[in-house]
């Protein structure tokens, strides 16, 4: 019988150089911090972004995809919300405040219920 604890320890060993990689890979194309250094008047207001964006939005409409298209504006509203002087200070020094916090998670947990029901509530 196949030692059970070698082989999680193997699977558990490979999943954590995969997603180390995967980390390392983030960090060296300083993604995080071209994501936070997006200029959103720029970008909305670029004639190359926004053509192709409301085309693809008509398209949508066009397909009647309308739950994709929620999903998009949910997600331009977090990234929105995620670049407001609220959530700059979730974080002050090296402590989380947990009482700025709690409303970031329940409304998060309340957007995710959201996307879940209109996945598989919705048939």
């Amino acid at each position: 019988m196949p030692d059970v604890g070698a082989v999680v320890s193997n699977v558990s060993d490979t999943a954590g150089s995969f997603f180390s990689r995967i980390g390392d890979f983030v960090l060296a194309t300083n993604l995080p911090d071209q994501v936070k250094d997006v200029d959103f008047v720029g970008l909305f207001t670029n004639p190359w972004f926004m053509i192709p964006f409301v085309a693809w939005v008509i398209y949508l409409v066009y397909k009647q995809a309308f739950r994709d298209l929620i999903i998009i504006g949910i997600v331009i509203a977090v990234w929105w919300v995620s670049g407001t002087e609220y959530m700059q200070t979730l974080v002050v020094g090296d402590e989380l405040q947990i009482n700025k916090i709690l409303p970031v998670l329940f409304g998060g947990a309340a957007v995710l219920g959201f996307i879940i029901y209109m996945f598989f509530g919705r048939s």
